[in-house]
């Protein structure tokens, strides 16, 4: 069987995706800048092999999707370079928000995951040689999965976590799973559940290596917190009423904003910080002009030299890499994707001390669930549940109090997964 899915994968799966990828190549300027990225990955890792002593060298390479599991990735990296600190790392990226906007000395090596053709895999192997190739959460590519089995390259995948319904328990789609996920050396899940599931999928897992170790993003949304020892000393009820909107997307938009303007109605004392999920013309000016329209003093982010006690009604953020830091200025977060995509980052609010609020798909997110089960953050399904929640949140203080405490517990009882992974590449 292990045969007929390689087929399958290589001879019809494959090509798929490669003929929507070219369309998409078309139509997206992303897609199109990160298929042609990956024909510099070969000669990237050529020069960069060519640079080393490869008697006295051990590389890790490590593949992550994008931005968000980088960062999930990186309090692991600083954890095995603390260890290890003559290793080098590669690190490569399936899209171009992690390739573009991810410039960090912990890595040594940033290169685009190599098409997954049978070739193209073995060339990149052959050349890196790694000790393990390691894979954070989800993006795993069976042909790499296959041939680092093949030529006796460990595999590990950590921070596994598989949804409530997943159709890889499909009879169909498990058996496909069944063969790429068995490939591997070790895998560490998230949560108890996903271990669960993935022994579901497994069913006999002969030799492979299961653990659960927990989310290291916990660790990484912890870490940047100390960056801002000044506002850890803020209690929540000395901060100025701002509500932080945080990733919006139009969706968003759409089943808030009437709640929103009710809430800037009935309470004179309360701001919004707006942050759009992209930061591009269209969506700043659509939003700057709506609240002028209303009567509202409007103002950028870039505009401001400091978020302090003078700013006005509404701040819309047209930059990129402050949203950590502006959640420490408000008492209440709102998060976007809730109602498309499915919910951003509700761990950097959470560690801001920030009762949380989002849109109903959240059921990917154990993160989610956690602060909802803690009475740290609410999913709303509509203008007038946001209204609700944010009114009760601004006019209580104990209600408000309560909250900021749990959504925090959220993170401190989750610290630690780091740590167990670094051990568990290095050990097992």
């Amino acid at each position: 069987m292990r045969y007929i899915w390689y087929i399958i994968y290589n001879f019809f799966l494959l090509p798929i995706m490669v003929f929507i990828g070219i369309i998409g190549v078309i139509f997206n300027k992303k897609i199109r800048e990160g298929f042609f990225g990956r024909f510099n990955t070969d000669g990237g890792l050529d020069d960069f092999i060519s640079s080393l002593d490869r008697n006295n060298q051990t590389i890790y390479w490590f593949h992550v999707s994008s931005h968000g599991e980088f960062l999930q990735t990186k309090p692991v990296l600083i954890g095995l370079k603390e260890i290890e600190p003559h290793i080098k790392i590669i690190v490569s990226f399936f899209s171009t928000s992690g390739y573009n906007n991810i410039d960090d000395n912990i890595i040594d090596c940033k290169i685009y995951l190599p098409f997954d053709f049978p070739w193209l895999v073995r060339k990149a192997l052959k050349t890196i040689k790694p000790k393990k190739l390691i894979f954070a959460a989800y993006d795993i590519w069976p042909n790499l999965i296959w041939t680092a089995k093949a030529m006796n390259i460990p595999t590990v995948l950590f921070a596994a976590k598989f949804k409530r319904k997943t159709k890889k328990l499909m009879p169909l789609v498990r058996s496909f799973y069944q063969h790429v996920y068995n490939n591997f050396y070790s895998i560490y899940t998230i949560t108890k559940k996903d271990d669960e599931k993935l022994r579901l999928i497994l069913d006999k897992s002969k030799n492979m290596i299961i653990r659960v170790l927990g989310n290291p993003r916990y660790d990484q949304v912890n870490r940047v917190s100390d960056q801002y020892s000044i506002e850890h000393t803020k209690e929540i009820l000395n901060r100025k009423k701002s509500i932080i909107l945080g990733s919006m997307h139009n969706e968003d938009k759409k089943n808030i904003l009437d709640g929103l303007m009710n809430l800037l109605n009935d309470n004179n004392d309360i701001y919004i910080i707006w942050v759009p999920h992209e930061p591009i013309s269209k969506n700043i000016n659509s939003v700057y002009d709506y609240f002028l329209d209303k009567g509202y003093s409007v103002k950028l982010y870039s505009e401001q030299n400091k978020l302090g006690t003078d700013h006005p009604r509404i701040i819309i953020v047209d930059v990129v890499g402050v949203l950590s830091k502006i959640y420490w200025n408000g008492i209440i977060a709102y998060i976007g994707g809730g109602f498309s995509t499915g919910i951003h980052n509700v761990m950097e609010p959470a560690i801001a001390r920030l009762p949380v609020i989002f849109g109903p798909y959240y059921d990917n997110f154990q993160e989610a669930i956690e602060l909802i089960d803690l009475g740290g953050g609410w999913s709303i399904n509509n203008n007038k549940e946001f209204y609700n929640i944010a009114n009760k949140l601004i006019n209580n203080e104990n209600f408000l109090l309560n909250a900021s405490e749990a959504a925090t517990d959220v993170i401190h009882n989750n610290i630690g997964a780091a740590t167990r992974v670094v051990r568990g590449i290095i050990r097992d």
